[in-house]
């Protein structure tokens, strides 16, 4: 599949790469988006209680339980559609 991503795919992408704890920054450059719009993914899935957020030395997120859920479940999803796992940069 190739083409644009769509939010359910991007929204994916983070919570994967946030398996372990990651600063902004890194989540923007590693997902390729612009600081705006990953500001909103982020916003999103937070307000979703999907992402665990440190306050510490630097900010961090982590995907948690019901994010984890959330990878399963597009994991499926990808797979009845497309046949294959989702193969995106991550």
């Amino acid at each position: 599949m190739k083409g644009r991503r769509t939010q359910y795919e991007i929204y994916w992408e983070i919570l994967v790469f946030c398996r372990e704890p990651r600063t902004f920054t890194s989540i923007i450059n590693r997902c390729d988006l612009n600081s705006k719009k990953g500001q909103e993914y982020l916003a999103f899935l937070n307000k979703k209680q999907y992402l665990d957020i440190k306050e510490e030395k630097n900010k961090t997120y982590t995907t948690n339980q019901s994010g984890r859920d959330y990878i399963s479940i597009f994991n499926k999803l990808y797979l009845n559609l497309f046949d294959e796992r989702p193969g995106f940069k991550l």
